[in-house]
């Protein structure tokens, strides 16, 4: 069963056959090939013969010969000589390609076609070849699958899985496409995880950085991991590394996190003064692009569930296009501040309002926020606490929401 991903379509649909170049990013293994599979089957079902695609992964040895700009424009230019019409170029994963920068961009000048590449670096286009592409692409994020769409596949694999069933799975293995084909079995699925964690280490911050100290860069990234959702900064973690014995400075440990970042591994959130409109300097959060990966790696997700919450909110918000950071005002922080075409929504996450303590502390976050926008608290209770205008929504409901408001 494949998932239509219409969130991602509709998207990229307005700009089907257009000479703007579609870039599809992303961490590793998180649906970016089958996307363009669907924008394929687009294409088809509005009458384009599947004799003008050209599609090409350059993960495959068998195009290993094809990972430079000269060998690649010369084995295009004689493909599309067959092809009578407009040819729609597929490039899947086209950081491997030597200058591909100058090669797509001869494509775009020189040839009637239609062009999609992937990548799974967000440096893919902020190097200095990347000025030959400038505003002649359009960018589109792809993340691990959201609740509403695992939803869609576990249910096709378990069809009388409860919506608590499929969250408490949800909640474990994440959102990897690839874990349907697994039937979401839990060892094969802890050591796909950990394979694909593996992968984008090794690949995707190692190899494309030239990071010659991996393990000072896997303890860097087990502390991160380990405290998703908590604010700390570099110096924390200098301090914290100091006491087991490696001296790093901070300029070092900043250069790791951001290669982890530009691999689509983390997400950082700043924090916002919501009273002087300032972003803060100090103490950002960082987040995990799969919360299934943690778990398969690190373990704890059900330990540190009100972080593993928040890590899910957070990634949704992302999915739905809004801009996030975490709200502080006066001595009180909201979890997130997000923002999307001038609209605001204020979003608290929490395990569960266990007590008349709890409800009072998660509700007045919002006690010194005076504007009318959206304001939710969202936690695993099974029961509606809303009270002052304020929203209260279980996770699950609130993930499956068609819009917020």
């Amino acid at each position: 069963m494949v998932i239509k991903r219409e969130l991602y379509m509709k998207r990229i649909r307005p700009f089907i056959g257009s000479d703007l170049i579609k870039v599809l990013t992303g961490l590793r293994r998180s649906g970016k090939s089958v996307m363009l599979e669907l924008v394929q089957e687009e294409l088809i079902d509005s009458g384009i013969s599947e004799t003008q695609f050209i599609s090409i992964n350059f993960e495959s040895m068998s195009n290993a010969h094809l990972c430079n700009a000269q060998a690649l424009h010369a084995e295009i230019l004689k493909r599309v000589s067959t092809i009578k019409e407009k040819a729609y170029l597929f490039f899947d994963e086209i950081q491997e390609v030597d200058q591909w920068e100058k090669c797509i961009n001869s494509f775009r000048v020189d040839l009637d076609c239609d062009i999609y590449i992937t990548g799974s670096n967000a440096k893919l286009l902020s190097g200095e070849l990347a000025t030959y592409l400038a505003g002649r692409y359009v960018e589109f994020i792809i993340y691990p699958f959201s609740y509403g769409e695992f939803i869609q596949l576990f249910r096709s694999s378990f069809p009388d899985a409860s919506l608590s069933d499929t969250f408490s799975e949800y909640l474990t293995v994440g959102g990897m496409p690839y874990l349907s084909n697994l039937k979401y079995a839990s060892e094969p699925s802890r050591q796909y995880l950990q394979d694909i964690y593996n992968s984008v280490v090794l690949k995707d911050v190692v190899k494309r950085n030239n990071i010659r100290d991996v393990d000072l860069l896997e303890r860097i990234i087990a502390y991160i991991t380990a405290n998703v959702g908590t604010t700390f900064s570099a110096t924390r973690i200098s301090k914290y590394l100091k006491s087991e014995g490696r001296t790093v400075s901070t300029e070092t440990i900043l250069n790791y996190i951001k290669a982890c970042e530009d691999a689509f591994l983390f997400y950082r959130v700043k924090r916002q003064d919501l009273q002087g409109k300032k972003i803060l300097t100090v103490n950002e959060k960082y987040y995990i692009a799969d919360h299934g990966m943690r778990e398969a790696v690190f373990g704890g997700n059900m330990r540190d569930i009100n972080l593993i919450l928040e890590n899910i909110i957070y990634m949704e918000l992302l999915r739905r296009g809004y801009d996030v950071t975490v709200g502080k005002i006066n001595d009180k922080e909201v979890d997130f501040a997000c923002e999307k075409r001038g609209q605001k929504l204020y979003v608290q996450v929490a395990y569960l309002l266990a007590s008349e303590e709890t409800i009072n502390r998660e509700f007045s976050s919002y006690d010194s926020i005076r504007d009318n926008f959206p304001k939710y608290v969202v936690t695993l209770d099974e029961f509606d606490m809303s009270r002052d205008g304020i929203k209260h929504r279980n996770v699950r409901d609130f993930l499956l929401e068609k819009e917020w408001g």
